[in-house]
This record gives structure tokens, sequence and C-alpha cells, in this order.
């Protein structure tokens, strides 16, 4: 079954540590990714650009509305994603809580993938 696992990060944390130590939290997700290429399991996943570049598009009245910025004023902002292919909810799980990323200070939201329309 395919998850993917949503990563979240509070982007005043992330901007208050060095350019080293991005460096490396980045560096420690991406040799994490490859162990799940070379298992198999890694369907694909990227970074998100700050929240600062994000435009929300809703629907009002028949037209577009756009809005700066994400659509929930929140703490923790989506930041990226990784979709892996796991046996079962344990599975993601044990992927998600061996993530530097987690170890780092980050969060990550663990959702299956639902095949076809909805139930």
């Amino acid at each position: 079954m395919r998850y993917i696992l949503l990563i979240y990060r509070d982007d005043k944390w992330w901007d208050g540590l060095s350019v080293q130590d991005r460096g490396k939290i980045f560096q420690d997700a991406v040799e994490y990714s490859e162990g799940f290429r070379a298992k198999g399991v890694y369907l694909g996943g990227d970074p998100l650009e700050p929240i600062s570049t994000a435009t929300t598009v809703r629907m009002k009245d028949g037209k577009a509305l756009l809005t700066d910025g994400p659509f929930a004023e929140t703490k923790e902002q989506l930041a990226g994603y990784t979709m892996v292919e796991a046996k079962d909810l344990d599975e993601a799980l044990a992927f998600a809580t061996r993530h530097p990323l987690v170890k780092a200070g980050l969060s990550i939201e663990v959702r299956p993938v639902r095949v076809g329309p909805p139930k």
C-alpha cells in the first residue's frame, strides 16, 4: 500500500538554524531516502519552497479567489513529502519514526494514499 509522509516544520525555527545545520539536516534526509530507494519502496518526494511562495485558490461566488500564503494559519507548515510503499501502517510509521527530519524536530504526518473513488 502507498503512504505519503507529509513533512511539517516551523519556518521560524528553520530560519533560525545556521546554514550548516540546515544543510546537515537536508543531507541526512536525502541519505535516508536513498535507503528507501535501495529497498525499492521509494515512490517519490520533494521539499517544498517556503510558505512565502504559496498561493491558496478558493472559489467564491463562482470566481477564483487567490490568497497569498497557505490556507491555514498554523505554527508548522507543509515543507515536503515522501511517498513510500509499505506493507501496512506499522511499517509506514516505522519509516517516519526513524526519519532524520523527525529526529531534527520536524513533524511527519503519515497517511495512506487512496486508490480509486471515495467510498
